[in-house]
């Protein structure tokens, strides 16, 4: 297996976890029915979320590693922490 297509699987693992966990979230929400109980889940999604683009832009940096230069790899790590950024509260 070539290594761009590993770092390619592992991203796409991370966002089929990602995205089996918000729809378990959901359905839970469901399940207790209650807004406070829906709060509480929708708290932890909050913190895994930010966890999970940090893992798979991570991942991708390591993957363009060898085919981008330094300047530009730092100009999307700065463009993920202005995500960051611009979306605390």
């Amino acid at each position: 297996m070539q290594p761009e297509f590993r770092i390619v699987l592992s991203m796409a693992a991370m966002r089929f976890i990602a995205g089996a966990l918000e729809i378990t979230a959901a359905l839970l929400m469901l399940r207790f029915a209650k807004v406070h109980a829906a709060m509480k889940i929708n708290a932890v999604l909050g913190m895994i979320g930010p966890t999970v683009l940090m893992i798979v832009s991570s991942l991708g940096l390591i993957g363009l590693s060898q085919q981008i230069s330094y300047a530009k790899m730092l100009i999307i790590a700065i463009g993920v922490l202005f995500i960051f950024y611009g979306a605390r509260i």
